[in-house]
């Protein structure tokens, strides 16, 4: 079953033929959006709300249906939308054009309404069960690998509770990447990345920095080395000489807990600050990273900071699909807004109740969603 309607954008120079057609979706359940030209809808479509197929006419004014969709056939992302033309006449050449523009189809506009909207919706059934399968053979692969970017479990350290939310945009898994590395009783590792990207595409890239940022962790710690800069840089070192990997970003918090001594050594690569929750001054402060995404440039500029949490002090990493959300008017980045709704659940909320929360208050999702809750005990 479809999650939400569907959503067309009908582009048409016609101001009835789309105020008809548009009610006519309407009516029957779909989101529909109009634009009068090429030109007007180019200027609408925007990639983190993009309609779920795109019906235009061939013969409108500056830019005809064949432009418009040429155009779009040069931006990977829209280019992927289906894509179908209308019109009122019947042309094999035309129609061959068309089609070799991996349109879906050409529809003529005196089809009757029902069936129309029929075809439309048939169409987008089709897609959505290819897209079904296509995603349970990657999951059916990912699952026979063993290959997982979000760990099962946290960790016991002692002084400390870990704990942490993922949730994954669309329900496919992306570029948030999660690891909690126990060197020995007193040391433990968290980090908490995100590979620039979306959905599936990120998601294969993450289990490449996990590798790197793992080996050269387990190399410190057997060399007696607990640099977090260090190790950042390490990593960086190497991504930046992958020939797979040289071309490819990603943010990075690797935070060291010290049990032996109840402190936390952070540094960090091109992500967000750090919210340090001070439960005697009911606060928040902002902790932030001076270095570079990794795979940027080689020398990441990384430096570490020594951060030590009081008794029933919380420390929270996240990710950037924590902050950014969207609704009508389109993609917004909010961090002080997320530290507000952060703040107004301390300090009586435990971090199992603020997931839940969060899974009904952070609507509009448009990325991974992943936060990391590190609380003193």
């Amino acid at each position: 079953m479809n999650k939400r309607p569907y959503k067309i954008l009908l582009v048409d120079d016609d101001a009835l033929f789309l105020k008809l057609m548009g009610q006519a979706f309407i009516n029957s359940g779909f989101v529909c959006d109009t634009a009068q030209s090429a030109e007007d809808a180019i200027a609408f479509l925007d990639k983190t709300n993009a309609p779920d197929i795109i019906l235009s006419d061939y013969n409108m004014g500056a830019m005809n249906g064949l432009q418009f969709r040429k155009y779009l056939m040069e931006d990977e992302f829209f280019k992927n939308i289906p894509f179908l033309f209308l019109t009122y006449f019947s042309d094999r050449d035309l129609m061959i054009q068309g089609l070799d523009l991996q349109a879906i189809d050409y529809v003529l506009k005196n089809t009757p309404v029902n069936v129309l909207v029929s075809k439309v919706n048939n169409i987008l059934f089709a897609v959505d069960k290819q897209r079904e399968l296509s995603q349970l053979e990657i999951k059916k692969a990912a699952t026979s690998l063993n290959i997982k970017s979000i760990p099962a479990n946290v960790p016991s350290v002692e002084g400390f509770n870990i704990d942490f939310w993922h949730k994954p945009f669309d329900d496919i898994p992306g570029g948030d990447f999660i690891d909690f590395i126990r060197v020995n009783d007193r040391y433990t590792f968290v980090v908490l990345g995100d590979v620039m990207g979306k959905k599936w595409m990120a998601w294969f890239f993450t289990f490449g920095f996990l590798s790197y940022i793992r080996s050269a962790v387990r190399f410190a710690a057997f060399n007696g080395e607990y640099s977090t800069a260090k190790i950042l840089q390490q990593v960086n070192d190497v991504i930046c000489f992958d020939e797979v990997l040289k071309d490819i970003l990603s943010s990075l918090s690797l935070l060291l807990i010290d049990s032996e001594k109840a402190t936390i050594t952070y540094s960090g690569a091109g992500d967000l600050p750090l919210m340090h929750y001070k439960q005697a001054e009911n606060k928040v402060t902002h902790i932030s990273s001076s270095g570079l995404l990794l795979g940027l440039f080689a020398d990441g500029s990384y430096s570490e900071q020594q951060l030590t949490l009081k008794p029933d002090d919380r420390l929270f990493i996240f990710t950037d699909g924590m902050i950014d959300l969207a609704d009508d008017a389109g993609k917004k980045s909010d961090y002080y807004r997320f530290a507000s709704l952060l703040l107004d659940m301390l300090p009586n909320t435990s971090f199992t109740e603020m997931k839940a929360k969060f899974e009904h208050d952070l609507q509009g999702q448009v990325d991974d969603q992943s936060i990391i809750c590190i609380y003193k005990i």
